[in-house]
């Protein structure tokens, strides 16, 4: 849960999604943007972190600088909360099956396994 009280969007939650690369992670984002948030009653804020929590470090270096995705929701009720939580996630999946198959980060960080469905 986030730390800051919004008085007209009370439930929160705060979604951290680690990535192999900075790069991937603001690929990821850049992906989850374009489609806008529907419902006024919910607000999200996305923005990018080091693997250990903080802030910016002024490291440039791609793969221990800032690639953990942080998605922050605020939402007037637990269930406008819950339901774009649930949206976000299947986004999410999605971006990251097609970063599995056609990025070469992901392919060097972790062997693919043969997998059953139409576009496995």
């Amino acid at each position: 849960m986030t730390a800051q009280a919004d008085p007209d969007f009370p439930c929160s939650l705060q979604i951290d999604v680690p990535f192999p690369t900075a790069r991937l992670s603001a690929i990821a984002i850049k992906a989850i943007t374009v489609d806008k948030e529907l419902s006024p009653l919910v607000r999200r804020e996305f923005s990018t972190v080091n693997a250990s929590g903080g802030g910016a470090d002024g490291n440039d270096d791609d793969v221990t600088g800032q690639n953990v995705m942080r998605v922050n929701y605020k939402a007037t009720t637990n269930r406008m909360l819950r339901v774009s939580v649930n949206s976000f996630m299947d986004s999410l999946s999605l971006i990251l099956e097609v970063m599995e198959r056609l990025d070469a980060d992901v392919l060097e960080s972790r062997p693919i396994e043969p997998q059953a469905g139409p576009f496995r």
